[in-house]
């Protein structure tokens, strides 16, 4: 599966985040611990990133799950 970026995401958040990898956003995304659709057409997907000391990343994707938009840790995540 081929995944793409929004500009926002290229612009903004790698900028703000240059710690995160965009593999880890695909590893998110394919190997999940929790998916939620949002109310704007958006899907949020969290995993633990080894190399990101354990910590769970938060990954936004458009409605096809494949064009990355956002991504952040989730301190606040709770199963």
């Amino acid at each position: 599966m081929d995944y793409q970026y929004t500009n926002y995401f290229i612009n903004e958040v790698l900028r703000k985040r240059p710690y995160i990898d965009k593999k880890w956003c695909i590893e998110v995304i394919k190997n999940p611990i929790k998916v939620e659709k949002q109310g704007n057409n958006r899907y949020r997907f969290w995993g633990k990133v080894d190399q990101f000391e354990g910590r769970v990343l938060r990954v936004v994707t458009l409605s096809d799950k494949k064009t990355i938009h956002n991504a952040f840790p989730d301190r606040g995540f709770k199963l």
